[in-house]
């Protein structure tokens, strides 16, 4: 094959999934600026990301159409970076949320979206990897995103990330910026398992334990006499008072080894395993007191924050 006609395949791969999603992709305008989202439900159901909608002010919608519309905020989730939005309007294209686990590194990826304003730029790159985890402007991790070199700029953020059959495969969330050819998105497998809950309950259900920690390494004697599945540990700090550590018996200075039959190596372990299934459920918590291995059970709460 040619250089030419691989050009074509290449062009014709792009713009086929393009022609496929851009009538779903719409321009979002909020109290703190604006992004971009997509339709992913024909009643009008909109993904965007958490941060372009947030600040208290009904967003104003524009679809590709011309046609503008104001939206309500069905739910947001800013640990992941997704919300949902609604609007009533007839004749609404919806795009297909796809499945990102059988994302491979070097496949090609299409950004669609409206950077600094302008309306439905497109973008092209590849998969640079998965499974990438990054800061959520609360401090949580977020894991399981999309690194790809596909250009985004301020206006792309919450507009969807397609392969080439033009299924959604992530949502534009973030740029590294000085770096370049270095953006994210949040995974669809993500987006499947957040957006029901936000569309039930209008946010994401996690739970609380009660407790300030910091990350350690653990004692290599400890670690060989109890055979422990980690070198690395998470210190209890602080224990809130009535907290559900502090019911369970949990001390400042434990050293936190396994939650739930999970091994817990660092902070951001709990928070993925702090999910809204673990509320008001005994769990077992395994730590090292001094050079002892204690196991507790603890009833983490809902986290109300």
């Amino acid at each position: 094959m040619s250089d030419t006609e691989l050009l074509d395949a290449y062009s014709h791969a792009v713009t086929s999934a393009v022609e496929i999603v851009a009538p779903a992709v719409v321009r979002i305008e909020s109290g703190r600026g604006g992004g971009s989202g997509f339709v992913f439900a024909p009643d009008g159901l909109i993904i965007t990301n958490a941060h372009v909608v947030e600040g208290g002010e009904r967003p104003v919608v524009a679809l590709p159409d011309g046609r503008s519309c104001t939206a309500s905020l069905i739910g947001s989730d800013p640990d992941t970076d997704l919300a949902v939005l609604k609007i009533s309007a007839p004749d609404l294209q919806v795009i297909a949320i796809g499945d990102s686990r059988r994302l491979r590194v070097g496949q090609i990826v299409i950004a669609v979206g409206n950077p600094f304003g302008f309306q439905h730029t497109v973008t092209a790159g590849v998969v640079s990897a998965t499974g990438r985890s990054l800061r959520s402007r609360t401090g949580r991790l977020m894991s399981g995103l999309v690194q790809t070199d596909a250009a985004l700029n301020p206006g792309n953020s919450g507009g969807p990330l397609v392969d080439t059959r033009g299924e959604v495969i992530g949502v534009n969330t973030a740029v590294i910026v000085p770096a370049q050819g270095i953006s994210f998105a949040v995974s669809a497998e993500t987006a499947r398992l957040v957006v029901p809950q936000l569309l039930r309950e209008g946010r994401v259900r996690r739970s609380y334990l009660g407790i300030a920690a910091q990350d350690v390494p653990l004692p290599r004697r400890l670690v060989r006499h109890h055979r422990l599945a980690a070198d690395a540990g998470v210190l209890v700090t602080e224990v809130v008072a009535g907290g559900p550590a502090a019911r369970a018996g949990v001390r400042d200075g434990d050293l936190l080894v396994s939650f739930d039959g999970d091994t817990v190596e660092r902070t951001d372990d709990l928070h993925r395993l702090l999910t809204g299934d673990q509320v008001d459920r005994s769990v077992p918590l395994q730590l090292l007191r001094g050079t002892d291995l204690v196991t507790l059970s603890i009833s983490p709460s809902l986290d109300r924050r």
